[in-house]
């Protein structure tokens, strides 16, 4: 992760040359690679109307949404390792099984390949089922159906074969665990056909996101950050609405500027947001994108704001060759702003 000496200080001397504001576009890419906390102000969100705010952590908002769409639709349960008595290794689905039971609320055995399977052929058949994989790094040993036996199928026969699963649990670095379940697997999911990425950054995003994944037709990856489960938020009391959706493939500009662009998605938007207000007492104003969507990625955003800005930088955390930022740095390269 962005580290605060790095948030402080490289981006800092990133952009110091940028008080000439030179008119000539720049592209740069920062890979995170610690992981420090800090204490950030949330700035208030433009896209919700209500001005009345309450705090809801990332862990309430998941487990909120999950609850939500339990309740309105009985074709949704949530299958998962320790789901059900357990709660949830997180905790997301606290509470749940005392009110839905065991018939929506499934404890499996450790068979990713076995649930994952069972689970795309509910869709297929109509159900909406929720997968909660402890680490997405575990959604591994399911990939074969995630990729092949769904998300395919619904892209090679345009939709007509298809059914409504997410797939949800943490991604990216995470505590005191080796590479094996630390990767990022945003661009993993975000180049496969017929298959919908999503990343949330705070309780806002996991709860629109997550119960527009479930009311839609598509299977959906849900890339989730362990370190943002516990951080809370603030959440207006539109959000809060058991009607609430968040639109998916619309980005969201977190703080608006005028100098430089900022993109980010999960964990890194908190980083991104740290940099903006270090720029800031240099009179440089970053304007800072929460994607949100890692695919439909909303390139209009972004390509909107660099061309008022003329300068990008992507923060991401995953690995840094064939990443979101390249696909980013290939979509303003390609747009008629560069040319």
């Amino acid at each position: 992760m962005l580290s605060n000496r790095l948030t402080r200080g490289a981006l800092e001397r990133i952009f110091c040359n940028m008080r000439y504001f030179s008119r000539t576009p720049s592209i740069k890419f920062t890979h995170a690679t610690s992981q420090p906390e800090a204490t950030l102000k949330h700035p208030s969100d433009t896209s919700t109307k209500s001005t009345t705010l309450k705090k809801l952590t990332n862990r309430e908002a998941l487990n909120s949404a999950l609850d939500e769409e339990l309740r309105r639709d009985e074709k949704v349960f949530l299958m998962g390792e320790e789901v059900a008595y357990y709660h949830g290794a997180y905790k997301i689905s606290k509470g749940l099984i005392d009110k839905y039971g065991p018939s929506r609320i499934w404890d499996t055995p450790i068979t990713e390949a076995g649930f994952t399977g069972l689970g795309v052929g509910a869709a297929l058949m109509g159900l909406r089922p929720v997968i909660e994989f402890m680490t997405m790094n575990f959604a591994l040993q399911g990939i074969d159906h995630i990729v092949n036996s769904l998300a395919k199928t619904h892209y090679m026969s345009s939709g007509i074969l298809s059914g409504s699963i997410v797939y949800r649990g943490l991604n990216g670095p995470a505590a005191a665990v080796a590479a094996q379940h630390s990767q990022c697997f945003a661009a993993w999911y975000g180049s496969i056909p017929g298959l919908v990425t999503l990343s949330p950054y705070d309780a806002e995003d996991c709860r629109g996101l997550l119960k527009a994944a479930i009311r839609g037709n598509n299977p959906v990856v849900f890339l989730e950050n362990e370190y943002l489960y516990g951080e809370a938020f603030d959440i207006s009391e539109e959000a809060l609405s058991p009607d609430f959706l968040t639109p998916i493939g619309k980005a969201k500009i977190m703080r608006p500027g005028k100098h430089v662009t900022i993109v980010a998605y999960s964990r890194n938007v908190k980083f991104s947001l740290l940099a903006a207000e270090e720029l800031a007492k240099e009179g440089i104003e970053a304007e800072v994108i929460n994607l949100r969507s890692i695919k439909p990625l909303d390139r209009t955003t972004i390509v909107e704001s660099v061309k008022k800005t003329n300068r990008i930088v992507t923060v991401e955390d995953g690995f840094p060759q064939s990443g979101i930022g390249a696909e980013i740095a290939g979509l303003v390269f390609e747009s008629t702003n560069h040319n």
